[in-house]
Protein backbone atom coordinates (compact mmCIF):
# COMPACT_ATOMS: atom_id res chain seq x y z
CA UNK A 1 0.00 0.00 0.00
CA UNK A 2 1.55 3.18 -0.89
CA UNK A 3 -0.40 5.62 1.48
CA UNK A 4 -2.33 4.81 4.66
CA UNK A 5 -5.98 5.37 2.47
CA UNK A 6 -5.21 4.44 -1.53
CA UNK A 7 -3.61 1.36 -2.46
CA UNK A 8 -2.92 2.09 -5.81
CA UNK A 9 0.84 1.17 -7.28
CA UNK A 10 2.61 4.60 -8.37
CA UNK A 11 1.36 5.08 -12.13
CA UNK A 12 -2.05 3.99 -11.76
CA UNK A 13 -3.53 7.46 -11.84
CA UNK A 14 -3.70 10.02 -14.31
CA UNK A 15 -2.58 13.41 -13.85
CA UNK A 16 -6.34 14.32 -14.55
CA UNK A 17 -8.24 13.16 -11.87
CA UNK A 18 -12.57 12.96 -11.52
CA UNK A 19 -13.63 13.44 -8.23
CA UNK A 20 -16.41 12.50 -5.98
CA UNK A 21 -17.85 12.18 -2.87
CA UNK A 22 -20.17 9.06 -3.76
CA UNK A 23 -18.15 5.80 -4.45
CA UNK A 24 -21.27 4.59 -6.47
CA UNK A 25 -21.27 7.53 -8.51
CA UNK A 26 -17.32 7.12 -9.52
CA UNK A 27 -18.43 4.02 -10.92
CA UNK A 28 -20.53 4.85 -12.73
CA UNK A 29 -18.49 7.40 -14.31
CA UNK A 30 -15.69 4.67 -14.94
CA UNK A 31 -18.32 2.30 -16.33
CA UNK A 32 -20.24 4.59 -18.96
CA UNK A 33 -17.83 7.70 -19.46
CA UNK A 34 -14.40 5.81 -19.51
CA UNK A 35 -13.09 3.05 -21.98
CA UNK A 36 -11.19 0.09 -20.95
CA UNK A 37 -11.35 1.03 -17.37
CA UNK A 38 -9.65 -0.47 -14.10
CA UNK A 39 -10.19 -0.33 -10.64
CA UNK A 40 -6.72 1.00 -8.97
CA UNK A 41 -7.85 1.38 -5.48
CA UNK A 42 -10.32 0.06 -3.08
CA UNK A 43 -9.66 0.79 0.69
CA UNK A 44 -12.28 1.36 2.49
CA UNK A 45 -14.40 1.41 -0.23
CA UNK A 46 -13.21 4.56 -1.31
CA UNK A 47 -13.10 3.25 -5.12
CA UNK A 48 -10.77 4.44 -7.96
CA UNK A 49 -10.68 3.79 -11.74
CA UNK A 50 -8.44 4.87 -14.42
CA UNK A 51 -9.34 4.73 -18.01
CA UNK A 52 -9.37 6.79 -21.13
CA UNK A 53 -12.03 8.80 -22.03
CA UNK A 54 -11.43 9.80 -25.86
CA UNK A 55 -8.05 8.60 -26.15
CA UNK A 56 -6.88 11.00 -23.00
CA UNK A 57 -5.66 8.98 -19.48
CA UNK A 58 -7.94 10.07 -16.89
CA UNK A 59 -8.59 8.42 -13.53
CA UNK A 60 -12.16 9.19 -11.59
CA UNK A 61 -11.88 8.58 -7.49
CA UNK A 62 -14.24 8.98 -4.33
CA UNK A 63 -13.19 11.72 -1.74
CA UNK A 64 -16.02 10.80 0.80
CA UNK A 65 -18.56 13.51 2.56
CA UNK A 66 -16.67 16.60 3.91
CA UNK A 67 -13.88 18.93 4.00
CA UNK A 68 -11.21 16.43 6.62
CA UNK A 69 -11.86 13.53 4.21
CA UNK A 70 -11.43 15.39 0.86
CA UNK A 71 -8.37 16.69 2.22
CA UNK A 72 -6.83 13.22 3.30
CA UNK A 73 -7.25 11.80 -0.31
CA UNK A 74 -6.70 14.76 -2.23
CA UNK A 75 -3.17 15.49 -0.28
CA UNK A 76 -2.10 11.93 -0.75
CA UNK A 77 -2.85 12.04 -4.75
CA UNK A 78 -0.69 15.09 -4.86
CA UNK A 79 2.27 14.21 -2.72
CA UNK A 80 2.59 9.97 -3.95
CA UNK A 81 0.91 10.00 -7.23
CA UNK A 82 1.65 13.54 -8.97
CA UNK A 83 -1.62 14.48 -9.91
CA UNK A 84 -2.29 18.20 -11.41
CA UNK A 85 -5.65 18.89 -12.08
CA UNK A 86 -8.81 17.98 -10.15
CA UNK A 87 -12.54 18.54 -10.86
CA UNK A 88 -15.48 17.65 -8.10
CA UNK A 89 -18.13 16.39 -9.68
CA UNK A 90 -21.08 16.01 -7.03
CA UNK A 91 -24.68 17.35 -5.32
CA UNK A 92 -25.40 20.28 -3.45
CA UNK A 93 -28.53 21.89 -1.54
CA UNK A 94 -29.68 25.55 -3.38
CA UNK A 95 -31.23 28.34 -1.86
CA UNK A 96 -32.74 30.80 -4.29
CA UNK A 97 -35.63 30.73 -6.23
CA UNK A 98 -34.11 30.76 -9.17
CA UNK A 99 -32.36 27.24 -9.23
CA UNK A 100 -33.97 24.22 -9.76
CA UNK A 101 -33.25 20.90 -9.22
CA UNK A 102 -30.59 19.06 -11.39
CA UNK A 103 -29.39 22.62 -12.31
CA UNK A 104 -25.59 22.77 -12.52
CA UNK A 105 -23.89 25.40 -10.93
CA UNK A 106 -19.94 25.90 -10.71
CA UNK A 107 -18.57 27.14 -7.96
CA UNK A 108 -16.13 30.32 -8.66
CA UNK A 109 -15.46 30.58 -4.84
CA UNK A 110 -16.91 28.93 -1.50
CA UNK A 111 -17.20 30.45 1.51
CA UNK A 112 -17.60 28.42 4.56
CA UNK A 113 -18.66 27.93 8.24
CA UNK A 114 -15.40 25.28 8.92
CA UNK A 115 -12.47 26.79 10.82
CA UNK A 116 -9.58 24.06 8.28
CA UNK A 117 -9.13 26.60 5.95
CA UNK A 118 -8.09 28.89 8.98
CA UNK A 119 -6.05 26.21 10.70
CA UNK A 120 -3.82 26.24 7.61
CA UNK A 121 -3.73 29.92 7.04
CA UNK A 122 -2.55 31.07 10.10
CA UNK A 123 -6.22 32.34 11.55
CA UNK A 124 -6.61 34.45 8.87
CA UNK A 125 -9.69 34.30 6.25
CA UNK A 126 -8.53 32.47 2.79
CA UNK A 127 -10.23 33.42 -0.25
CA UNK A 128 -10.81 29.54 -1.65
CA UNK A 129 -11.28 29.80 -5.59
CA UNK A 130 -11.58 27.88 -8.33
CA UNK A 131 -8.97 27.81 -11.27
CA UNK A 132 -9.56 30.26 -13.80
CA UNK A 133 -8.58 28.36 -16.51
CA UNK A 134 -10.40 25.22 -15.99
CA UNK A 135 -13.28 27.55 -14.91
CA UNK A 136 -13.45 29.27 -18.10
CA UNK A 137 -13.43 25.78 -20.18
CA UNK A 138 -16.18 24.27 -18.27
CA UNK A 139 -18.32 27.41 -19.04
CA UNK A 140 -17.32 27.45 -22.59
CA UNK A 141 -17.93 23.38 -22.90
CA UNK A 142 -21.07 24.27 -21.60
CA UNK A 143 -22.25 27.22 -23.82
CA UNK A 144 -20.77 24.92 -26.78
CA UNK A 145 -23.55 22.44 -25.76
CA UNK A 146 -26.45 24.44 -24.81
CA UNK A 147 -26.45 23.21 -21.25
CA UNK A 148 -27.32 26.27 -18.81
CA UNK A 149 -24.53 26.70 -16.18
CA UNK A 150 -24.63 29.08 -12.88
CA UNK A 151 -21.11 30.48 -12.11
CA UNK A 152 -20.96 32.01 -8.27
CA UNK A 153 -19.82 31.84 -5.01
CA UNK A 154 -20.81 28.10 -2.94
CA UNK A 155 -20.97 27.81 0.68
CA UNK A 156 -19.22 24.85 2.20
CA UNK A 157 -20.69 23.50 5.71
CA UNK A 158 -19.61 21.26 8.45
CA UNK A 159 -22.93 20.21 9.09
CA UNK A 160 -25.40 18.48 6.95
CA UNK A 161 -28.03 19.27 8.82
CA UNK A 162 -28.52 23.06 10.11
CA UNK A 163 -28.15 24.16 13.30
CA UNK A 164 -29.26 27.69 12.52
CA UNK A 165 -32.28 27.63 10.18
CA UNK A 166 -31.92 31.38 10.00
CA UNK A 167 -28.45 30.62 7.49
CA UNK A 168 -30.70 30.02 4.74
CA UNK A 169 -31.51 33.40 4.48
CA UNK A 170 -28.42 35.13 5.11
CA UNK A 171 -27.18 32.63 2.10
CA UNK A 172 -30.05 33.84 -0.30
CA UNK A 173 -29.29 37.43 0.68
CA UNK A 174 -25.80 37.08 -0.34
CA UNK A 175 -26.60 35.18 -3.61
CA UNK A 176 -25.11 31.84 -2.84
CA UNK A 177 -25.68 29.00 -5.70
CA UNK A 178 -24.77 26.28 -3.61
CA UNK A 179 -24.19 24.78 -0.60
CA UNK A 180 -21.97 21.78 -0.13
CA UNK A 181 -19.35 20.00 2.36
CA UNK A 182 -16.12 20.26 0.56
CA UNK A 183 -15.21 22.71 -2.28
CA UNK A 184 -13.74 25.54 0.03
CA UNK A 185 -11.38 23.22 1.60
CA UNK A 186 -10.67 21.23 -2.01
CA UNK A 187 -9.54 24.94 -3.06
CA UNK A 188 -7.54 25.74 -0.43
CA UNK A 189 -5.31 22.22 -0.62
CA UNK A 190 -5.32 22.98 -4.39
CA UNK A 191 -3.93 26.56 -3.98
CA UNK A 192 -1.40 24.94 -1.36
CA UNK A 193 -0.09 22.43 -3.43
CA UNK A 194 -0.67 24.29 -6.44
CA UNK A 195 -2.59 21.95 -8.69
CA UNK A 196 -5.93 23.04 -11.04
CA UNK A 197 -9.09 22.42 -9.67
CA UNK A 198 -12.90 23.25 -10.33
CA UNK A 199 -15.98 21.80 -8.22
CA UNK A 200 -18.93 21.41 -10.68
CA UNK A 201 -21.84 20.36 -8.71
CA UNK A 202 -25.84 19.99 -9.37
CA UNK A 203 -28.73 20.64 -7.88
CA UNK A 204 -30.40 17.59 -5.37
CA UNK A 205 -31.94 19.51 -2.92
CA UNK A 206 -33.59 22.59 -2.61
CA UNK A 207 -33.76 23.56 1.04
CA UNK A 208 -36.60 26.24 0.92
CA UNK A 209 -38.83 24.32 -1.34
CA UNK A 210 -38.26 20.71 0.43
CA UNK A 211 -37.55 19.20 -2.47
CA UNK A 212 -34.85 16.43 -3.23
CA UNK A 213 -33.63 13.90 -5.55
CA UNK A 214 -34.37 10.22 -4.98
CA UNK A 215 -31.29 7.92 -4.41
CA UNK A 216 -31.67 6.74 -7.77
CA UNK A 217 -31.10 10.14 -8.81
CA UNK A 218 -28.26 11.30 -7.61
CA UNK A 219 -26.27 8.47 -8.59
CA UNK A 220 -26.97 8.43 -12.21
CA UNK A 221 -28.56 11.50 -13.37
CA UNK A 222 -26.12 13.55 -14.00
CA UNK A 223 -24.34 13.13 -17.14
CA UNK A 224 -24.45 16.53 -18.40
CA UNK A 225 -22.45 17.50 -15.36
CA UNK A 226 -20.10 14.67 -16.17
CA UNK A 227 -19.41 15.61 -19.76
CA UNK A 228 -18.44 19.04 -18.90
CA UNK A 229 -16.03 17.24 -16.11
CA UNK A 230 -14.49 15.02 -18.36
CA UNK A 231 -14.36 17.36 -21.40
CA UNK A 232 -13.19 20.08 -19.30
CA UNK A 233 -10.19 18.05 -17.37
CA UNK A 234 -8.54 16.71 -20.86
CA UNK A 235 -7.58 20.30 -22.35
Amino acid sequence: MVTPHINAQKGDFSERVIMSGDPIRVKYIADNFLENAYEVTNVRSMLGFTGHYKNVMVSVMSHGIGIPSALIYIKELIQYYNIKKIIRVGTCGAVRNDIKLKDIVIAMGACTDSKVNRLKFNNYDFSAIADFEMLCNAVKYSKKININVRVGNFFTTDLFYAYDYKIYDLLSKYNIIGIDMETSGIYSISSELNIQTVSICSVSDHIIHGQMLSVNDRENSFNDMIEIALETIII
